[in-house]
């Protein structure tokens, strides 16, 4: 009897039947894969839904998913869209011109940018989806990334994809977090074909200066790099900050890109929708990627991003209300419990510095192990983010409030 005759017999007979044999022994994943960490996000949500089997109260400060629902306004403009038949079939992979014009009219309203929403603008699904496709876009197997030494693990991850490197800008407290590209090596600068910039900062809340950012377009056109600014916390600050776009800087658009996303300023992180505009060559680039990749966001979706983008921003400003508050809290206490930390004017998180003797890692684990709190460890932002963990302030108060009583009460002990 053959081994699928004897299986068949098994399974006929109430037996579970053997499993199939290996017909492809040879297959193996890319190599690239095998240098690519797990995301950091898939393995902390790992390690809590393993407690909340076990049957513990876990409290997640760790992933920045807004805890507010996305507002009405957007939500009724959504149940409009999906009934539109015409919304039911495919999108225009670009996205569609009235989406692309809403994106470019409120880049105009916001930062007096004036931009071409043919050529210009591109709907993404999601600004996290443009930074890893810009990657297939530009950069070839050996060339270099250059990315934040704490930053956005998708930089360094789209670069390990395409079989490339990063080269790691060196950021600290000293130098305010903002990452240091004057001592990149020629031999990588020889070879960088992308630069990354994130301001306001994830994880580490940090705000750039007009400065900075137009020694950051010198310093790429110097040496015919693309700088890719992810601007997607530009509408979460505090204290009358108003972040600004990189594209107001003079010349930023002969070479630069920006993402934006919709996430964190419209509480819409499950709808996924975003927009990239800037240099035309390059959005032509990433849009030529999309379209052999993907087929577009649903139409509806970017008819609720419409509203969201030109409806009223009330709700905005009321969030930006919400986590300035929650900020507050946050730095008080973990000052009070003796950890260092500054108060970030922007984005959602605040960025503090484990008791000393301890590791991002162990300080993470414990607070995880015996505070049942999530937080992330900054080390899995990039080599500069060790001593340093990233509280995110998208959780109810209440929890809020007993996560850092927990958090104070392991501390003390």
């Amino acid at each position: 009897m053959n081994r699928q005759s004897a299986a068949n017999n098994q399974s006929a007979c109430g037996q579970e039947p053997l499993p199939p044999p290996d017909l492809l022994p040879h297959i193996r994943p890319a190599r690239n894969l095998d240098a690519l960490p797990p995301y950091l996000f898939a393995r902390i949500d790992a390690q809590r839904d393993a407690l909340l089997a076990s049957g513990a109260d876990v409290i997640s400060l760790g992933i920045g998913d807004p805890d507010m629902p996305t507002p009405r306004h957007i939500v009724d403009a959504m149940a409009v869209a999906i009934r539109d038949p015409k919304n039911h079939r495919y999108p225009d992979y670009a996205g569609s011109l009235s989406y692309r014009q809403a994106c470019c009219d409120w880049m105009r309203h916001r930062f007096g940018v004036e931009l071409d929403p043919v050529n210009e603008c591109l709907a993404l699904i999601g600004s996290k989806e443009g930074i890893a496709h810009i990657h297939t876009a530009f950069v070839n197997p050996g060339d270099y990334v250059l990315a934040p030494s704490i930053g956005y693990p998708v930089y360094s991850g789209g670069a390990t994809l395409m079989h490339a490197n990063t080269w790691f800008l060196p950021m600290s407290a000293q130098n305010n977090w903002l990452a240091n590209f004057d001592r990149v090596p020629a031999e990588v600068l020889a070879l960088a074909r992308l630069l990354f910039l994130g301001y306001p900062n994830n994880p580490t809340g940090a705000v750039a200066t007009n400065e900075y950012f137009d020694a950051a377009l010198d310093f790429c056109r110097s040496h015919g790099i693309l700088l890719v600014h992810d601007n997607a916390y530009s509408e979460i600050s505090f204290d009358n900050y108003r972040a600004p776009s990189l594209l107001e800087r003079p010349g930023a658009r002969d070479v630069a890109i920006e993402m934006f996303s919709l996430s964190k300023s419209y509480n819409m992180t499950g709808w996924r929708i975003g927009f990239a505009v800037g240099n035309a060559t390059a959005i032509k680039a990433l849009a030529t990627v999309k379209n052999n990749l993907d087929s577009g966001q649903f139409t509806a979706i970017q008819d609720a991003a419409i509203a969201a983008l030109s409806g009223p921003q009330d709700s905005v400003r009321e969030m930006c209300a919400l986590y300035q508050r929650r900020r507050d809290l946050v730095v008080t206490t973990l000052r009070r419990l003796g950890l260092n930390c500054e108060t970030p004017r922007a984005t959602i998180y605040v960025w503090a510095q484990v008791p000393a003797g301890l590791s991002s890692a162990e300080f993470t684990s414990q607070l995880l192990a015996r505070a049942h709190v999530v937080v992330t460890p900054g080390s899995g932002y990039g080599p500069d983010g060790e001593g340093y963990v990233r509280i995110s302030l998208t959780t109810p108060d209440a929890r809020l409030e007993e996560a850092l009583e927990r958090i104070g009460a392991l501390v003390w002990n």
